[in-house]
């Protein structure tokens, strides 16, 4: 039987602080990529160690700008042609899934795009957490492992014990996520009906359910300008909530997001490490997903089931 392929770790850029724990956690060496650029802003990458018949690991989120995801393409690309035996990429945070479906007429599906594209690369299997919609596994057509940041919240919303408990959805489309939560946890739920006339603004937005003397926890996949957030939180405690603390996975927080998360009724905000803060906040608490990949990467690597890393 011949030996089996060795296991090497590699990022990009703007994902290294994130790479650098998966890589202590495992106990293995990150390895090095030369990034090459151009006085035009062109770069080009290079591993500077072997990775012939290796399995290469290539941890890079591709949150904004579009050059982190364009430098985990030229990644793969360069393990590709360096006879790599598999190239599995590990994409904390997927970037573009907000565009998972044609909602308007004469619009792109930029997860579709972003999916053919790092296929055509040559990537052999995805490693990704919480994507914005579940259906963006069916985009590829490679395996895709999707991990879910409730194996590290639901633990440490155990060990807050707090009483009377209540769940919330930021919308109707996180109904789901909030629903299972609920579930779990043995508590009740309340939803956030919003209307919106364009991306980003809020028009309207309902209370659905008791909220009370109630502590709530609203939960969601990601958080952008913070609108919807801190909307929410600022009519439950209107609606006489006793707290209204969120936990999101991705913290995007572009625009005025601090601002308004400074400024709301918000007592705390648990994210995760998935993309780097791009400010302090004493609001703002980070969660690390660090062990869960490097725990997932291993068992990949070893043939294993992942089911173990699913708490809900």
């Amino acid at each position: 039987m011949p030996p089996k392929a060795p296991i090497k770790i590699f990022t990009g850029t703007q994902t290294k602080y994130l790479a650098e724990k998966i890589s202590s956690c495992s106990g293995k060496e990150l390895g090095n990529v030369n990034l090459i650029k151009f006085s035009d802003g062109e770069f080009a990458t290079a591993f500077e160690e072997t990775v012939r018949g290796s399995h290469v690991f290539l941890i890079q989120s591709t949150f904004p700008p579009t050059d982190n995801m364009f430098e985990l393409l030229m990644m793969i690309d360069a393990a590709k042609r360096a006879s790599a035996y598999k190239i599995i990429a590990v994409i904390p945070y997927f970037g573009f899934a907000r565009q998972d479906r044609k909602d308007q007429p004469r619009v792109s599906i930029g997860a579709k795009v972003m999916a053919d594209m790092l296929s055509t690369a040559g990537v052999s299997r995805i490693i990704t957490m919480d994507l914005h919609a579940d259906q963006i596994q069916g985009f590829f057509d490679i395996p895709v492992d999707h991990l879910y940041a409730s194996s590290i919240f639901v633990p440490y919303i155990r060990k807050m014990k707090l009483d009377n408990l209540v769940i919330a959805s930021p919308d109707v489309g996180g109904t789901k996520r909030a629903n299972t939560y609920a579930k779990f946890l043995e508590t009740p739920m309340v939803i956030c009906h919003k209307y919106r006339s364009k991306a980003n603004v809020i028009d309207e937005m309902r209370i659905i359910g008791d909220v009370e003397g109630k502590n709530v926890i609203i939960l969601d996949d990601m958080i952008d300008t913070a609108g919807t957030l801190t909307k929410a939180a600022d009519i439950m405690v209107d609606r006489g909530a006793a707290s209204v603390r969120a936990f999101a996975t991705h913290p995007v927080l572009s625009g005025p997001a601090y601002e308004r998360i400074e400024n709301s009724a918000l007592s705390e905000l648990y994210v995760t490490d998935s993309i780097p803060l791009k400010k302090e906040s004493d609001k703002i608490k980070v969660l690390s997903v660090a062990q869960l990949f490097s725990d997932t990467i291993d068992k990949v690597y070893n043939y294993q089931s992942i089911s173990t890393q699913f708490i809900i």
